[in-house]
């Protein structure tokens, strides 16, 4: 069975930091990223990263303040989050794909989806 937790969610306020982690079980994955969703709104691309490799990418929104990184080890993903912003207060989700090696911002590739933590940014 397929499980994605993810932890580190909270409150911060603007300009504090964060670090989400996203422990995964089940099963072997190519990728894994970060999404985010706002209540209404698609869910949108945050951050992504090849599970064999150290190819990453970034959504220009939070290209130079997040942080995406793994531990092959522990099977977990984390995302270090800096310079928060009051616009990043979402839902954020892990997302785990098993098809293609590659960091993609492409929600098509995902196929398997943590719970949701609650990221919430006070100005």
């Amino acid at each position: 069975q397929v499980q994605l937790v993810e932890s580190g969610g909270g409150l911060v306020q603007a300009g504090g930091s964060l670090r989400l982690s996203c422990a995964a079980s089940g099963r072997a994955f190519t990728n894994m990223g970060w999404f985010r969703q706002a209540p209404g709104k698609e869910r949108e691309f945050v951050a992504a990263v090849r599970w064999i490799g150290d190819t990453t990418s970034y959504a220009d929104s939070v290209k130079g303040r997040f942080t995406i990184s793994k531990d092959s080890a522990k099977s977990t993903l984390y995302l270090q989050m800096n310079s928060l912003k009051p616009d990043d207060t979402v839902v954020y989700y892990c997302g785990a794909g098993t098809k293609y090696s590659v960091a993609s911002a492409s929600i098509r590739l995902y196929d398997y989806w943590g719970q949701g933590t609650q990221v919430t940014v006070s100005s």
